[in-house]
């Protein structure tokens, strides 16, 4: 069974999240930045920063997860002392 920790709840079973795509630079994306992002989306390997939600608590949050052994390295909440210290994606 696969393990992610919520950063309000703790650590709960994967099927318990949902996956809402990689976090983005929101500062000035233009119309084609949006869609190279929905229809050319990279496949990077290594370390990646995406958005999930616990859907029980309906908490939304971001974890780092390594592509290439799909190991959660860490989760935290946007705007918390973690996600200032967060590499840029």
């Amino acid at each position: 069974m696969k393990i992610m920790t919520c950063p309000v709840n703790g650590p709960r079973n994967i099927s318990e999240f949902q996956w809402l795509g990689p976090v983005h630079d929101t500062a000035e994306a233009t119309d084609a930045d949006l869609l190279n992002r929905l229809f050319f989306a990279p496949n990077p390997m290594g370390v990646l920063r995406e958005w999930w939600r616990h859907t029980p608590s309906n908490t939304v949050f971001i974890a780092e997860r390594d592509l290439t052994t799909d190991e959660i390295l860490r989760s935290y909440l946007k705007g918390s002392d973690a996600d200032r210290t967060a590499s840029p994606a």
